[in-house]
């Protein structure tokens, strides 16, 4: 049994379904069904084409589910009709699904749980030991996720953007529990790729794989963080980096620059440097420029700040870093940064020690600990 098509094969077929008049929750139980007794017959009877197959059986399931409950006689008598003839799923059917799960009326967690269950195939418990929640907490999400968006009209779906930014949350979990979300982010991306070729899709495509490609070189045995700067870079997926420039260059050439592809380019001249000596910061400094005026974000402005210092000086960066929002995530982490590499070794080693007690995570913690004990040592000795 090939899970891996069942999952591919899975949002195509609960958006022929929705597309039909069926909602959203009833159709994917539908399929659901459809697919456990694929499982059960296809190992012995494959189907010639298992998408008409699984479309044909779900939409029997759903039928079944109809005539069984007297309280929706009058639904029965709408939808109970042989469908039109022509393809058992399109694109568009698929693009629809992607649009919904990513509804605005969802919040960010139930837009991510809810595209990993119906497009992306999971069980309720896989995405739970990915999230770390319990079962029943992921299965009540989404439970609520689906009955939200089951009003939703198929004409009123259009924010793409959207779920561009579900796909990217997924994918910034990286490596959770029994699921690769990395890896299932970039296979999701590829999919909405192939059905709505646009640029920022494409660009978020490439930012995904660059990312990736460094992956293995992120982390050492005994899990900690390694920085960018010392990472060893005959450890990066060469495979990876060349098809995110070859994606990134193709959506760059149609002249309509967005978020996305400003991310990848920065990414896109990482992964060009050979050592981080020859890593080209005043390209990147322009590429934060870009983003800045994309996004205004100030999570860009402190990497900018960072990427400064970087191209014109450590003055220069804490200038830079001077305009940016104290309070904000990793801003100690960065001035202590800037602050090493101007000789301040004193704020150095306080400002490493003190974004330790606030790091996002315990690698991150660790890691910032350590910096904090390296400097504190070279003050010593």
């Amino acid at each position: 049994m090939d899970e891996l098509l069942l999952r591919t094969l899975t949002p195509a077929v609960i958006g022929v379904l929705v597309h039909r008049g069926v909602d959203f929750a009833t159709a994917e139980d539908a399929v659901q069904e459809a697919l456990i007794e694929a499982i059960r017959t296809w190992p012995e009877r494959p189907p010639a084409d298992p998408k008409a197959w699984l479309v044909a059986v779900s939409w029997r399931k759903f039928l079944d589910v109809c005539r069984s409950d007297a309280a929706r006689r009058g639904r029965e008598q709408r939808m109970v009709v042989e469908p039109p003839p022509g393809p058992t799923e399109t694109a568009d059917d698929t693009l629809h699904l992607f649009l919904l799960c990513a509804h605005p009326s969802l919040t960010s967690a139930s837009a991510v749980a809810l595209t990993l269950r119906a497009i992306g195939g999971l069980t309720t418990k896989q995405i739970a030991s990915a999230y770390l929640v319990p079962e029943a907490t992921m299965a009540q999400r989404i439970s609520r996720a689906k009955k939200t968006v089951s009003g939703v009209r198929f004409e009123e779906i259009r924010d793409l953007a959207t779920v561009r930014r579900v796909l990217y949350l997924v994918f910034n979990e990286g490596y959770t529990g029994d699921v690769d979300l990395a890896a299932e982010a970039i296979r999701l991306t590829r999919q909405l790729a192939e059905i709505h070729d646009d640029e920022e899709t494409i660009g978020l495509l490439a930012l995904m794989l660059l990312h990736h490609a460094r992956r293995s070189a992120r982390m050492r045995e005994d899990g900690s963080l390694v920085a960018l700067a010392d990472q060893d870079r005959s450890r990066w997926d060469t495979s990876l980096i060349e098809e995110g420039v070859e994606m990134l260059q193709a959506a760059l050439a149609r002249d309509r620059l967005g978020e996305f592809q400003a991310q990848a380019a920065v990414a896109a001249l990482h992964a060009d440097a050979v050592c981080v000596e020859e890593t080209d910061w005043v390209q990147i400094v322009g590429w934060y420029d870009e983003l800045l005026r994309f996004t205004g974000s100030p999570v860009v402005a402190l990497n900018r700040a960072v990427a400064v210092g970087e191209a014109d000086g450590p003055a220069a960066g804490l200038a830079a870093l001077a305009a940016v929002d104290p309070g904000l995530p990793r801003y100690s982490a960065a001035a202590a940064y800037l602050h090493e590499k101007a000789g301040d070794l004193d704020d150095a080693a306080r400002l490493y020690a003190e974004a330790a007690l606030t790091a996002p995570n315990l690698a991150e913690r660790h890691h910032l600990a350590r910096q904090a004990a390296r400097v504190n040592r070279l003050l010593r000795g």
